[in-house]
Parts: C-alpha cells; sequence; structure tokens
C-alpha cells in the first residue's frame, strides 16, 4: 500500500516511530514533514499528504499533530478525503468497516506510540465492508459537490 504520512512539531516523533512500523509492514511511505520538532503549522503538512490521498497518489495517509483535531479538519477540507481522528482500536477498527476512511489522524500528546503503532496495525489491516454503508459513503459525496465548487 502506498501511504502518505504527515506531521507537524507535536506528531513528529510519533511520525518516525510509525514510519518504522510502515516500512517493516512492507508499506511504500512518502513522508511530508515536518523533519524536526521546531513549531511549523500542521496546515503546510496535512493539506498535501491529504492532497495526494484526494488524487489517488497515496491509497491513505496517516496524520500526527497534538490531538489529531487540527490534522483531521484540514484533511476532511480536500474532496474524496474521508479524515478520522482515533485513538483506540475499536475506533479504528469501525472507522474502517463503515466510514471506508482514508485517513488517519491521531494525537501525539493524547496516546503514548504503544497504541499509536496497535491503531496503524489495525487500521491499515481492516476492511470496508461495503453494504449498507457504501450508500452512506454517497450521500456524503453528494454533499461535497453540493459545496466544493
Amino acid at each position: 500500500m502506498k501511504i502518505a504520512i504527515a506531521a507537524d512539531h507535536g506528531g513528529f516523533s510519533l511520525k518516525e516511530e510509525i514510519k518504522e512500523l510502515l516500512h517493516k509492514l512492507g508499506h511504500e511511505v512518502h513522508d511530508f514533514g515536518t523533519s524536526n520538532c521546531e513549531s511549523v503549522d500542521y496546515p503546510d503538512y496535512g493539506l498535501p499528504a491529504a492532497e495526494g490521498v484526494s488524487e489517488k497518489r497515496f491509497d491513505r495517509a496517516i496524520l500526527i499533530c497534538g490531538t489529531g483535531l487540527g490534522m483531521a479538519i484540514v484533511a476532511n477540507k480536500v474532496p474524496g478525503v474521508r479524515a478520522v481522528v482515533v485513538h483506540d482500536t475499536f475506533s479504528a477498527k469501525a472507522t474502517r468497516q463503515h466510514n471506508d476512511s482514508n485517513v488517519l489522524a491521531m494525537g501525539a500528546r493524547v496516546i503514548g506510540p504503544g497504541l499509536a503503532l496497535d491503531i496503524v496495525s489495525v487500521w491499515l489491516e481492516t476492511e470496508f465492508e461495503g453494504g449498507r454503508h457504501q450508500g452512506r459513503l454517497d450521500k456524503i459525496a453528494a454533499i461535497e459537490q453540493k459545496y466544493c465548487k
């Protein structure tokens, strides 16, 4: 799987740990930065990763900031992106099964690295169930078409 990853200064260290896991699992990873813990603005890093998913250059993206919230807000402005903030494995599984999420956002100041790595693994291995959930995604796409002109 081709995965984009990005973080601001608050998520830099966790991003580096997640990158190691992704490589071990055999995924192709493109790192959109940041490259250290110096203060930066999360939209500058989250947006290009989300655009890559929207443009189908990447299958999914993982975004990390202090809470995950800012990154998810930025990513969800991009058509075709279904970004979710996840801080537990149940939600990681459910959002793939029911929402076909394609961008995972996490907060490095909210969860520790062990749980974050578990979340990433569950999120990557869980498939979308389709069926009744597809109709809901179609409604979301219609909302995007209405407002993203």
